[in-house]
């Protein structure tokens, strides 16, 4: 998978959602979410835009989105912002790189 991989399954993810998702929610997450609208403000589609927000971020900043978006399309956040990997950035191309280097986020 490519950075290309990733900006179309970005943009068909983007357009299958539309403007309301609707989520099963399991008993756990219904008694979470009734605390969190208790000691919030009671708007149950700000807290949830909120979480997604949260979790986002959470994901960005320990690098665990990098992480999966090197196993899954071996690119990172920064190449897909930037839309281009760093091998194009620098003008270098993988036949100079070594090989133990060129796939360092991978296991």
């Amino acid at each position: 998978m490519s950075l290309d991989d990733l900006n179309a399954d970005v943009k068909a993810a983007y357009s299958d959602l539309g403007d309301e998702v609707r989520v099963d929610l399991d008993r756990e997450t219904r008694n979470e979410l009734a605390m969190l609208l208790a000691a919030f403000d009671g708007n149950r589609e700000e807290l949830v835009r909120r979480a997604i927000h949260a979790l986002y971020r959470s994901t960005v900043d320990t690098g665990d989105l990098d992480f999966h978006l090197r196993q899954g399309y071996d690119v990172t956040y920064d190449e897909y912002l930037s839309g281009m990997t760093y091998d194009e950035m620098s003008g270098n191309s993988v036949s100079q790189f070594d090989q133990s280097d060129e796939r360092r986020y991978q296991q």
